[in-house]
């Protein structure tokens, strides 16, 4: 605690505390429409089971990461499959599991939290679209448009 002088003379502690990924900077922000030929080529091309997490913002802003294998990890550890150095995520902060053609990512107890379309979540289903945040970074999750077709019309 560090102490705030008052004009008086008078002091009183006053809590510093920094928390990162705090409520009144994760409003939810659709990035659809914002895509470039080449992410829109990237998720074109995508094969059925497979998905697509493209960085939005952070350092790593237009990265991008094929999801093609039933468990994949995000964290801050070396030998995260997806590896975001940034104090804001955990070593391992979350993974995301397939299971067929969908998407579920689970929150590895991280400290800061994981967010689909601005809500903090300990398990979501992902959805085509759908935002991610994970520390610092803003993702948008896209799955394959073949299989996209395949249900709908189902």
């Amino acid at each position: 605690m560090e102490e705030y002088r008052r004009p008086d003379g008078s002091s009183r502690p006053v809590d510093v505390t920094q928390t990162f990924g705090h409520d009144s900077d994760l409003s939810f922000v659709p990035f659809g429409s914002e895509l470039g030929e080449a992410e829109l080529e990237a998720i074109e091309a995508l094969p059925t089971g497979a998905a697509l997490l493209i960085v939005r913002s952070g350092p790593t802003a237009g990265a991008r990461y094929l999801l093609d294998t039933d468990v994949t990890t995000v964290g801050r550890h070396p030998e995260a499959d997806i590896f975001f150095d940034d104090v804001t995520v955990s070593r391992r902060h979350a993974e995301i599991t397939r299971s067929g053609h969908d998407f579920e990512l689970v929150d590895q107890r991280s400290l800061n939290g994981t967010y689909v379309n601005g809500e903090r979540v300990d398990r979501a289903a992902l959805v085509n679209g759908a935002e991610v945040r994970v520390g610092k970074f803003r993702l948008n999750f896209f799955v394959s448009p073949a299989d996209l077709e395949q249900a709908a019309n189902a």
